[in-house]
């Protein structure tokens, strides 16, 4: 049985003592049950004061937004896999489509950064979706089997194990605009249907696109979902809390 997965990206919100002040609040409203977890990724800066904060949960877990593929060097502004595990996380996002979309990050950087994830023993959440006009040109599979092959392309089931899917259609992402539940869920069959056919079944997939307090419930009734990856609907603790206790027990 795979655990709910809820993970909350911050993005570019949540400084250092903002993100103590939110555990508190968090932990006040958060009931701890055994069938989830939940995960944060805040901005760089942050990390160590959310590992320091939630260093005695044992169903959470902190991770960086982005990582570089090299352990080490000449490379301004960066963060490398190593750095991130020091100041504690035990994740890391991979190719969110921020990075791919705004930033120029391509199929070949994703599948390095994957890679040095797993050396430095950070679970890696792999990002992957389509375009909107991907999407009406009927290309979404196409799309994120071959961002899944690009990324993924020579590891065993056991190693996909450890790795987290996480489709996110891109033009579902801070539009207000989200993919059906029954949309997701097809897209999360195909997901499941690649990973199967590589031994991987006990990879988590999670939707990410838009979720909400309106919304989560419906999503989660789809047993294709093991989870989300939410943005906005994250930054408020008390509303994340009670979005991250929704579903069954």
């Amino acid at each position: 049985m795979r655990r709910l997965l809820f993970a909350a990206n911050w993005k570019m919100h949540v400084a250092p003592q903002q993100a103590r002040e939110y555990l508190k609040l968090f932990a006040m409203h958060y009931r701890t049950r055994p069938d989830r977890e939940v995960w944060f990724f805040p901005p760089a800066v942050s990390l160590e004061a959310v590992a320091h904060a939630i260093k005695d949960r044992t169903d959470a877990r902190v991770g960086a937004q982005n990582i570089h593929w090299e352990p080490k060097g000449a490379f301004t502004g960066e963060l490398s896999a190593p750095m991130a595990s020091h100041a504690g996380a035990r994740a890391t996002l991979i190719g969110h489509s921020e990075r791919r979309h705004l930033f120029g990050e391509t199929d070949e950087h994703v599948g390095r950064k994957l890679m040095a994830a797993l050396k430095a023993d950070l679970t890696p959440v792999l990002c992957v979706g389509e375009k909107l006009e991907e999407r009406d040109a009927g290309q979404t599979v196409a799309v994120v089997t071959q961002q899944l092959a690009a990324a993924l392309a020579g590891l065993d089931g056991g190693t996909l194990g450890n790795v987290v899917i996480a489709y996110e259609p891109v033009w579902a992402i801070g539009t207000g605009r989200n993919a059906s539940p029954q949309d997701a869920a097809q897209v999360h069959r195909e997901i499941r249907a690649w990973l199967k056919a590589r031994n991987a079944a006990r990879t988590r997939v999670l939707y990410g696109g838009s979720v909400n307090l309106t919304n989560i419930a419906e999503l989660l009734a789809e047993p294709e979902l093991d989870g989300v990856l939410v943005g906005a609907a994250s930054l408020d603790p008390e509303g994340w809390a009670t979005l991250a206790q929704t579903g069954a027990a």
